[in-house]
């Protein structure tokens, strides 16, 4: 299986997923990883970053819970909001208590 640069155990945890699973979808997918120098992604793109769907995004983006900025006609979301809002959500969390 490929070695993914992104933390997958936090993100599978976050995302309330086994981690063999989110791997296994990752893996599944095998998608070129992107270009990891744009600074602007599109919500398919940050969804995909996050393994999420596209309309979960878009409710994220919506509420604000995910910084997003309108260029023209286009919606765009700067790389660096996809960790903030993770760490955002790590921090909220309570893994203790589930345990």
């Amino acid at each position: 299986m490929p070695q993914f640069p992104l933390p997958v155990t936090q993100i599978a945890q976050l995302l309330g997923v086994p981690e063999d699973a989110l791997r296994a979808l990752m893996a599944e997918r095998g998608d070129e990883p992107g270009d990891p120098t744009l600074v602007g992604l599109t919500v398919e793109e940050a969804a995909r970053r996050l393994g999420i769907g596209r309309t979960k995004m878009y409710e994220y983006v919506s509420s604000g819970e995910i910084r997003s900025a309108k260029i023209g006609s286009l919606r765009r979301i700067p790389a660096e909001a996809l960790g903030d809002f993770l760490a955002r959500r790590y921090r909220a969390t309570d893994f203790d208590a589930a345990a």
